[in-house]
């Protein structure tokens, strides 16, 4: 809790903001500082936490500390602070340290692509404190983190209560929002959701390497891509995604090395363990990673897509390479 004398000093900010929602980042990031530059234009008082100075967000309302103690200063009681890191131990570190600047009632959410797993244990540990742990899976990538996104958000329904309207007003539209259900059940459905997403991509690679090499026609790629994206049964976000990375970047160019975070391969050791057959998701894992040895038109395109989804880099990231290592906590 703060003592009086800091609560003091911080009540001229409290004003001016007495009437709009306030919310909490901590990591602003690609993903995080998307959502606070669409939440200040929501209408929602935003203060992030960031290890170095972010102009480009405080020119645009965004205010912005390096420390937890102005972030809980600044909010309301109830308050709720999304982290948008790295899963793994960047997310225990930071509960560490910020919880004791809590108090009771108070929400965090994580909006990483945490194992649900981890989730739930670490919702039983931060709700003996008397704060709630919601785990907020989050998709749309930066686009939907900037303009409307899609959020699958499991926990206690006190701490949904309090979190909801912040979540809807950030949310793409009125079902870009759902309560899954128990602590977990949001990152395990974000997990299923990924474990798809890695499926289709798959697909449309392949497709585009039967169009490059199929029959010596002499295709335009790109067109064909936009027809499919008006009225086709595969049209959708990934395919308008496709033609425009076609259109903008040097295909041959592009590396068929593959980095992800490897978050998928959790689920696939879930359904083993389970005794659920997954074969599309599996063998779409496979062929990741065989994009690191291989080179081929469908690798260069899921490759495409995920640069145009989520800014994910072309070509080895010995950064995401790590994150691959220890992103999970608990075993499978």
């Amino acid at each position: 809790m703060l003592d009086p004398k800091t609560a003091a000093t911080n009540e001229s900010s409290r004003m001016y903001t007495s009437n709009k929602m306030r919310m909490g980042i901590i990591g602003l990031g690609k993903m995080g500082g998307n959502l606070a530059l669409q939440g200040v234009e929501k209408n929602i008082a935003v203060i992030g936490k960031s290890r170095r100075g972010k102009p480009e967000l405080e020119s645009k309302g965004v205010k912005v500390v390096d420390d937890y103690e102005s972030i809980v200063s600044y909010l309301h009681n109830h308050r709720v602070i999304y982290i948008s890191l790295p899963a793994g131990l960047t997310v225990v570190t930071v509960l560490k340290v910020l919880l004791p600047y809590l108090d009771r009632g108070d929400v965090v959410m994580d909006g990483g692509n945490s194992f649900y797993m981890d989730s739930i244990r670490r919702e039983k540990e931060v709700f003996e404190k008397g704060i709630y742990f919601l785990d907020c899976g989050t998709s749309g990538g930066l686009d939907g983190a900037r303009f409307g996104a899609c959020f699958m958000v499991g926990g206690r329904d006190a701490g949904i209560k309090i979190a909801e309207p912040i979540l809807k007003a950030l949310a793409i539209n009125e079902d870009g929002y759902v309560y899954t259900g128990q602590p977990g059940s949001g990152h395990f459905v974000n997990l299923v959701h990924n474990g798809i997403e890695i499926g289709i991509l798959q697909s449309i690679g392949e497709g585009v390497s039967l169009l490059l090499q199929g029959n010596g026609f002499n295709l335009d790629l790109a067109r064909i891509f936009r027809n499919w994206s008006n009225g086709s049964v595969i049209r959708g976000w990934l395919i308008e995604l496709m033609e425009k990375g076609l259109r903008e970047q040097d295909f041959d160019k592009i590396p068929s090395y593959i980095e992800d975070t490897g978050e998928v391969n959790w689920l696939i050791q879930d359904a083993i363990n389970k005794e659920i057959p997954i074969p599309v998701i599996s063998q779409s894992v496979m062929e990741l990673f065989k994009s690191r040895n291989k080179d081929s038109d469908a690798y260069k395109s899921i490759a495409l897509m995920r640069h145009g989804f989520g800014g994910h880099p072309f070509g080895k990231d010995k950064y995401i390479a790590q994150e691959r290592k220890t992103s999970r906590i608990s075993r499978i």
